[in-house]
């Protein structure tokens, strides 16, 4: 019953505002994950499900000034949501700093195991083929060009995802595996991050003799 209502709740709210990487696959996505996290860890579902379902459902802009308090800006708004459909009070309290504490940008520490397992679901999420696939398409929303020409893979200068799409593998989704919170979340997310250094290790042999590439 409170997952049709939750869903519900986002189809009125969250995806009319949504971007083409937080769009409401995504938010499946991250419910499935971290409904498998959960179960792995023994996290309170009761918790868990509510955040993860509502844990965008205020969207800002990346390059918005207000990106780094989305996160609580959610966590506020789940939580009211929640009070008036009849969620269990106990729970609220949990809910919010979950939803509070996942997101990258915001940067607060996830305390309890049930904030761990939704911050890991969400961050798997933009690792392997569907986090190259987000990445792509946010990158292309917003007008970036796919890489430096005269540098392709960032080794000699300093990576800069404002200019170019290809280098925010390594401003962020490279260093995911590293900063995941559990045991489960870290073991999935090697798998993925395995993937993603194929990707870029095959695109660059596709660019090696491309004029303007370095190495051609």
């Amino acid at each position: 019953m409170w997952e049709r209502q939750l869903q519900e709740f986002l189809g009125q709210t969250m995806f009319v505002k949504a971007d083409p990487a937080h769009d409401a696959a995504h938010i499946s996505r991250v419910v499935a994950n971290a409904k498998a996290l959960a179960r792995s860890e023994g996290a309170d579902l009761d918790v868990v499900i509510p955040a993860a379902w509502l844990h965008d459902c205020v969207i800002v802009p990346k390059d918005s000034p207000e990106r780094a308090r989305a996160s609580a800006i959610a966590a506020t708004t789940a939580v009211r949501y929640l009070r008036e459909i009849g969620y269990p009070e106990q729970y609220l309290p949990a809910i919010h700093h979950a939803i509070h504490a996942h997101s990258y940008s915001a940067g607060v520490e996830p305390r309890t195991l049930e904030a761990k397992v939704v911050q890991d679901a969400d961050r798997l999420d933009a690792l392997g083929a569907v986090g190259i696939a987000r990445t792509l398409m946010l990158g292309g929303q917003m007008g970036k060009p796919l890489y430096d020409s005269a540098e392709p893979i960032p080794r000699k200068r300093l990576p800069d995802d404002s200019a170019n799409v290809l280098d925010h593998f390594f401003t962020k989704l490279l260093r995911l595996e590293q900063q995941m919170q559990t045991e489960s979340g870290r073991r999935e997310a090697r798998r993925r991050t395995k993937f993603m250094q194929l990707y870029l290790a095959q695109l660059q042999r596709e660019l090696q003799h491309v004029p303007g590439h370095p190495s051609a």
